[in-house]
């Protein structure tokens, strides 16, 4: 069984709580990938609080159990049957003497922040913009998130394989997402960190396509990307193929132009890199052979508890990437009115090097 790394991500946020002149005295989580990653409390409605010496999870009546059994170990669990932030705030001078207290400006509403002056009236607390302290340590994966994310990347590559076989001409891009997403569950998935893409002909040039009714037709781009979650963890894949029949020289040059970038990034990629380098690995083969400017975004970015999180692998990115870190590789060249190509897989950054989760299978596939 996995060892249980709670405590010492408890532990490590509160080293940050000095950091950079911070000085808190406890950080309020609304972020529910954030509570989920200190307490393990998977449910959709809920606060945190961690202090220096505790760690409390309010929720309401319907996770009770749920709350209990997921995250009684490390937190005091209190169950509302009316407002959780009114239990809140009656719970939080139980903590102890608390000045100035942290809040996530990033997960938290103007609604919710209003709450605040409401619910202290009369308390000394100070409420403090903390920024993305639980995001900065859950940029590095320990080796049960590691596996968690290997075997959604596994399933995920099975549950392709599996839709793969059945796709055809004349299918429309909704059929053959619904087909993939079906496999996804019976292989495993618990859900999906995002609706599948798929994108066919003319469509596939669009990035973030919203998948369609479009029949696909004979001799076609098919670009589908995709997820899958396993203990909360996810993958990220995408793969293109040309349907029903060989694909024409043009369309095998745009390909191995991408796939060379991309083995050339998720080779190249190590712990240390600045993002900005890690991106260039990627793009700048694509770039050298003039199509630059249709690779108009980053090369990959963090993988975990949300499908997109820190690191970023991006023009602009100068922090170095961490140890432990995984990534996606994912470059891709998009061509308006004649298709695309993107191809992405799931990399982690070990203190050996680069190490693929996914399953790398990157050949040009011709489903005819």
């Amino acid at each position: 069984m996995p060892a249980d790394r709670r405590r010492e991500r408890h532990e490590a946020l509160v080293a940050l709580f000095d950091a950079e002149g911070a000085a808190l005295d406890a950080l309020l989580v609304t972020s529910r990938p954030n509570i989920r990653y200190l307490t393990g409390f998977s449910g959709s409605a809920g606060v945190a609080v961690a202090t220096r010496a505790d760690l409390l999870l309010v929720t309401d009546f319907r996770y009770a159990e749920q709350a209990q059994a997921e995250a009684g170990a490390v937190a005091r669990v209190e169950i509302e049957g009316a407002s959780v932030w009114d239990r809140l705030f009656k719970e939080l001078p139980t903590l102890g003497a608390l000045t100035t207290v942290g809040y996530e400006a990033h997960a938290v509403t103007v609604k919710d922040a209003e709450r605040f002056s409401a619910g202290a009236a009369g308390k000394a607390w100070r409420w403090k913009p903390a920024g993305e302290l639980v995001e900065r340590l859950r940029a590095r994966k320990d080796p049960a998130e590691i596996a968690a994310i290997r075997a959604a990347a596994t399933l995920a590559g099975e549950a392709l394989r599996a839709t793969i076989v059945a796709v055809r001409p004349g299918q429309t891009e909704l059929e053959i997402a619904g087909l993939l997403e079906g496999a996804l569950r019976r292989f495993g998935s618990e859900g999906h960190p995002f609706p599948a893409i798929v994108a066919s002909g003319p469509r596939s040039a669009l990035p973030h396509a919203q998948t369609s009714r479009r029949t696909v037709a004979a001799g076609e781009w098919l670009l589908i990307d995709f997820g899958a979650v396993v203990d909360g963890y996810c993958a990220d894949i995408t793969r293109t193929v040309v349907v029903g029949a060989r694909a024409t020289d043009a369309q095998r040059a745009l390909y191995d132009l991408v796939a060379g970038a991309q083995r050339r990034a998720r080779e190249g990629v190590r712990a240390g890199m600045p993002g900005r380098e890690a991106d260039a690995l990627a793009r700048d083969p694509i770039g050298a052979r003039g199509f630059g400017d249709a690779f108009g975004h980053s090369t990959g970015h963090g993988l975990g508890l949300e499908v997109h999180e820190a690191p970023r692998l991006a023009r602009t990115a100068t922090e170095p990437l961490p140890l432990d870190a995984v990534v996606t590789i994912e470059p891709g060249v998009y061509l308006p009115g004649r298709g695309g190509v993107r191809i992405e897989d799931d990399v982690h950054l070990s203190v050996d090097g680069p190490v693929l989760l996914s399953d790398g299978h990157t050949d040009l596939v011709e489903l005819v």
